[in-house]
């Protein structure tokens, strides 16, 4: 029987992810991919996600190459039982950043100008004590750090986990509200309708009415697909 863990994050630095590029403003969803959690967590087998700074996290201080392997470092967990969901915000508050910078044409290609053009750009960021909540699903027991990081400044947040009571497992149509992976519940469940969130690298739905599996709780009112795992697209 699976185990299932309730999990909230708190920030304690501003998070930062260009969901959205809308001209100049670079917006943050409040909402984190179930890809970045695993990273984050430490879940990432270190032998295939190298360079480690130390036992417990996986975290890459330098890539000699951006191209990302999603499939390579997370199909692994598909057989360790692992599954994580994606964050969603509890209680956020977004803060706006601008930022300026000039132009160095001159300094790059060695160009004469007589111009030094500045130009700006806006970052909507989520600010520290925003709150988010998330679900692992393991067919073991799992130890999980209490002080991750996340987006692109590897901002610090703080993992409060709680491990849920014995699942039940029902059949039939059920709805989900917390965002899910759509990649991860189409080949197991059949889903009839959704809202979508338009997150980078896979778009993530969420209210997902769906007719297949779910586990579901006495106390809590959350139902969450059975059979969840990594996949993606060929």
């Amino acid at each position: 029987m699976a185990v299932i863990y309730c999990c909230q994050i708190e920030l304690h630095d501003s998070l930062y992810h260009a969901s959205r590029e809308i001209g100049r403003l670079y917006e943050t969803e409040p909402v984190i991919h179930n890809y970045a959690l695993c990273y984050a967590l430490g879940l990432v087998d270190s032998e295939i996600y190298s360079t480690t700074v130390s036992e417990e996290h996986s975290y890459r201080y330098f890539c000699p190459e951006q191209v990302p392997k999603y499939e390579e470092h997370l199909t692994p967990l598909n057989k360790q039982g692992i599954y994580i969901t994606p964050a969603r915000s509890l209680n956020h508050t977004a803060i706006l950043n601008t930022w300026k910078y000039a132009n160095n044409n001159y300094h790059v290609e060695m160009e004469k100008t007589q111009k030094n053009i500045p130009s700006f750009g806006r970052a909507k960021e989520i600010a520290p004590e925003s709150q988010f909540e998330f679900f692992v699903i393991s067919q073991k027991e799992l130890k999980l750090p209490k002080w991750i990081r996340l987006g692109k400044w590897m901002s610090k947040a703080e993992v409060t986990v709680k491990q849920l009571p014995k699942p039940k497992i029902a059949e039939g149509v059920f709805t989900c509200t917390h965002p899910l992976n759509p990649l991860d519940v189409m080949f197991t469940n059949q889903v009839i309708s959704y809202d979508v969130v338009n997150i980078p690298p896979v778009s993530l739905i969420q209210n997902v009415q769906m007719r297949g599996q779910y586990y579901y709780f006495e106390d809590i009112k959350e139902q969450i697909p059975v059979r969840m795992a990594y996949r993606f697209k060929n």
